[in-house]
């Protein structure tokens, strides 16, 4: 068999970003001062007036759900039309994440800590198309304690799904120190944050460390596939009886849930596949 790896190339990629902290350190101000922001607000905090007037300044926009299944529609959306916004916030997740909590252990019990699996896998799925979405996200999280051994505290950290922060290149601990605001980097995948590093948090001094041009450049919309693609992909995978588990995969490596969140070049690689198959090929 020919091996398949390739040398790897750098690419530029858009801010992936968690923010946390206490109540008053600034969360959703340092996040609603990146470019063009489509804010998701999960309470209603974006009604103040100073919050009001920066968003329209920027360019921005406002979403108040607490509604899990809402805010995937307004992803999928983001990902697939033309728009003009560059920065998805999500303030605060930790408000989501809890009602979608209580809507998994409505339907499907709380018995083994099944609604918590059912969360999971829905939190996934939204970060899948976080990851593919060409935006900065940002995504804001309450603080909570974290406890050592013999209850000990050993300071704070998000209050959301306790996998959250393997979904991120960057997460930052916010706190207020005084008239300003320090970042505390928490963990980094990118060389110009080091993890532990404290430095005043602004977005300028991000968009000095990360890049401006990346943070500002305009968002690319996907083309996802079309109605014909979705059925004749159907089609096939009924008619040559495609294992469940092998077209599971082909949705979890286009980080897709279904079929109608797939790229169009994607799911028509999927069809030609089959296609393949048919011919003998």
């Amino acid at each position: 068999m020919t091996l398949r790896a390739k040398k790897p190339e750098k690419t530029e990629k858009r801010l992936k970003a968690l923010f946390y902290g206490e109540a008053g350190a600034g969360k959703t101000t340092a996040a609603i001062n990146f470019p063009s922001v489509y804010l998701i607000d999960t309470e209603k905090g974006s009604c103040n007036d100073q919050y009001v007037d920066l968003i329209n300044a920027n360019g921005g926009a406002v979403f108040s759900t607490t509604d899990f299944d809402e805010v995937m529609t307004e992803v999928v959306s983001l990902l697939s039309e033309k728009h003009g916004y560059k920065t998805l916030i999500i303030d605060p997740f930790t408000i989501l994440y809890n009602d979608l909590l209580e809507k998994s252990e409505r339907e499907v019990g709380s018995e083994f800590g099944r609604h918590y699996a059912h969360s999971g896998k829905k939190v996934k799925q939204l970060f899948n198309l976080l990851l593919r979405l060409e935006m900065n996200v940002v995504v804001t999280c309450h603080a909570k304690r974290e406890y050592g051994a013999n209850l000990s505290v050993l300071g704070n950290t998000f209050d959301g799904w306790k996998k959250l922060d393997y979904l991120f290149d960057l997460v930052f601990e916010i706190q207020k120190r005084g008239k300003t605001r320090a970042g505390i980097i928490r963990k980094s995948r990118i060389e110009a944050f080091p993890d532990g590093d404290t430095f005043t948090f602004s977005y300028e001094e991000i968009a000095k460390r990360y890049g401006k041009d990346i943070l500002e450049k305009d968002c690319v919309p996907e083309i996802l596939a079309t109605v014909e693609q979705i059925t004749e992909l159907n089609r096939l995978i009924d008619l040559l009886k495609i294992p469940d588990e092998v077209w599971q995969k082909w949705l979890e490596k286009s980080q897709s849930s279904s079929f109608v969140e797939m790229n169009t070049d994607i799911i028509q690689k999927c069809i030609d596949h089959l296609n393949k198959q048919i011919k003998g090929e």
